[in-house]
């Protein structure tokens, strides 16, 4: 079986799958058929049952989430493995970096430093599926005059879909889809307290939007960083 890209192309064995183990069933085909690596969720995962499927998988491989256990197993096979601490990121790379696509750019915007670890989850899937990440921290609506000079930084460079990451209630992603003419991706993290705190009110708050957004999950930078990157390079492959 093939699944057919956006240009006609049949990716042959799209839909096929290797097991790993007893504990996995790994989709070979993913970034062919999808433009997304294969990224492996570490929470929840044993650092043996992460390395073995970062083993077994094709291309380059983000493993998420992971622990200081899983990082020590990962690099008995993967000694190069680089860890990216402010993302809680783990890339097993297989081959070359990604080659940096002509436009594809993005840029990835938080309201506070305490949304920085999750907007920068997002903003290393985005470049390692081959796209340029401006990043602008610390922009809230708190001192909302801060937002202004950092878009038109980001427009003027050409992003071409905006991350914006944001905890408490929540409002920056609206405000920013309100100003720019890109898709803007709403990422609520799970900063705040109380009622209505880690994520909720902010969630909450981004579907309500009455500006045009696309909203993910809490704390879901995986996907946020995904689709901006499918956005900005017109989902060709």
């Amino acid at each position: 079986m093939c699944a057919l890209t956006r240009k006609g192309m049949c990716v042959e064995g799209s839909f096929s799958f290797r097991k790993v183990g007893d504990f996995a069933r790994l989709d070979e085909a993913r970034a062919a058929r999808t433009g997304v690596p294969e990224i492996i969720l570490a929470e929840g995962k044993t650092p043996a049952q992460v390395a073995r499927i970062a083993e077994a998988a094709r291309g380059t491989v983000i493993v998420s989430r992971f622990s200081p256990a899983h990082l020590r197993e990962v690099r008995k096979a993967f000694p190069k493995a680089e860890a990216r601490m402010d993302a809680r990121i783990i890339v097993v790379r297989k081959g070359k970096r990604p080659f940096l696509r002509d436009g594809c750019a993005i840029g990835v915007l938080t309201a506070g430093t305490s949304d920085i670890p999750v907007a920068e989850e997002a903003a290393v899937v985005a470049e390692e599926m081959g796209c340029k990440v401006l990043r602008a921290f610390d922009v809230g609506v708190a001192g909302i005059h801060r937002l202004f000079p950092a878009l038109r930084g980001m427009r003027g460079a050409g992003a071409r879909a905006l991350v914006v990451a944001a905890g408490r209630e929540g409002t920056l992603p609206a405000i920013v889809a309100g100003l720019v003419d890109v898709p803007v991706i709403g990422l609520p993290t799970s900063t705040g307290y109380g009622f209505g705190g880690k994520g909720e009110a902010a969630l909450k708050s981004m579907l309500q939007s009455c500006s045009f957004l696309t909203v993910v999950n809490i704390d879901n930078g995986v996907a946020a960083g995904a689709c901006a990157a499918l956005i900005a390079k017109g989902v060709e492959r």
